[in-house]
């Protein structure tokens, strides 16, 4: 006999590559319905058929939308409100990165990534939380990162939406848990994904070499969060060189931290 599905609808920002891709691919048998959210609608589709040919009982359907827009996400959630496409699973993947020097960042592609790291994100959850704790049910996975637990020079924007994105997650479990609503922080470190390349401005970070050796593949990240997810865990570094380095980072007083992060190689030779 076939188990019925976990979730009844599940949606997923960032959904056409690297770890929106994945949970997307992971979650398709546990669904009944699936959204897909980004902004590149031929890989949207693309997805869709792939997930319709591995998993024939799916529903999928998927809504181009530029979470950096305010309107264009009113207007997403006017559209699955209220109907059988209201997730009770909410993956909110959707993130942008920029890596170089604050003072010589594009104000723009911040306020893009503030938008979308931040406001969206809130958002999302503000608009579907309450079909959740109306039938007492439903999960709520948040990507953060590592970098929220460091204030890292050239990467300080980032960080700190991350830093917000964990205690926002933090904050909203304390308040839903009982409520029959699970709310889960995913914190990994680099994965393999075009996220990178988005962030840098042209060049490798300097500390590439180092980052290789963290790096984990977006199948295990996936893999783990979702295990955690079924845990009702709070919050979960994928891999164990992350978990480590995150309890060694708990472990660190600031000023130790600070001193770290201030001989960590730069984006940008000081002059």
């Amino acid at each position: 006999m076939i188990a019925p599905p976990s979730y009844q609808c599940a949606l997923i920002t960032g959904a056409s590559a690297g770890l929106g891709e994945e949970f997307a691919r992971q979650l398709a048998p546990q669904c009944r319905r699936m959204v897909l959210v980004a902004r590149r609608k031929d890989r949207l589709l693309d997805l869709e058929d792939a997930l319709r040919e591995l998993n024939p009982a799916l529903e999928v359907g998927s809504l181009q939308v530029d979470l950096a827009d305010a309107g264009a996400r009113r207007d997403m959630v006017q559209r699955l409100a209220g109907t059988e496409w209201t997730p009770d699973l909410l993956v909110n993947n959707a993130g942008l990165g920029d890596y170089g020097e604050f003072v010589s960042a594009d104000w723009d592609k911040l306020h893009r990534m503030i938008r979308v790291n931040v406001t969206a994100l809130t958002h999302m959850v503000h608009a579907f939380l309450p079909a959740m704790l109306g039938q007492e049910r439903g999960a709520i996975v948040n990507l953060s990162s590592l970098a929220a637990d460091l204030p890292i020079p050239d990467f300080g924007v980032y960080a700190a939406t991350k830093a917000y994105v964990t205690s926002f997650s933090e904050a909203l479990r304390l308040e839903v848990r009982e409520k029959g609503v699970s709310v889960l922080a995913v914190c990994p470190g680099p994965v393999k994904t075009e996220f990178g390349t988005v962030a840098n401005r042209g060049e490798e970070g300097p500390e590439q070499g180092v980052r290789e050796w963290f790096y984990e593949d977006r199948e295990a990240v996936v893999a783990e969060s979702l295990r955690a997810l079924e845990m009702d865990r709070a919050r979960v570094y994928p891999g164990w060189k992350i978990a480590l380095a995150a309890a060694a980072i708990s472990l660190l007083p600031i000023a130790v931290i600070r001193l770290l992060m201030s001989n960590r190689p730069r984006q940008v030779a000081e002059n």
